[in-house]
């Protein structure tokens, strides 16, 4: 799913607005059940990842440096997380 983003600097409708696509990628573990879900952007930003809740499309994105989603990927891989 492509998603089109306009900067939050843009001012109204008027004037110079960038946007931006972003094709958003929801795990494949993730069920069709609209539960706990993230979904990623991946490759859009060199050295980064965003990500956001697959549940709120229009809220807020947060941005990690890729070092950290390979590192934190590789925990949850790991077992290092305990399950709720």
């Amino acid at each position: 799913m492509v998603t089109w983003r306009k900067s939050s600097y843009s001012a109204g409708d008027a004037g110079e607005c960038i946007e931006v696509a972003l094709a958003w990628r929801k795990s494949s573990y993730s069920g069709d059940d609209g539960g706990e879900c993230i979904e990623v952007a991946l490759g859009f930003l060199p050295g980064a990842v965003p990500v956001r809740d697959s549940k709120d499309p229009h809220g807020p994105v947060l941005v990690f440096p890729a070092s950290a989603w390979t590192s934190f990927l590789s925990s949850v891989q790991a077992g290092d997380f305990p399950e709720r």
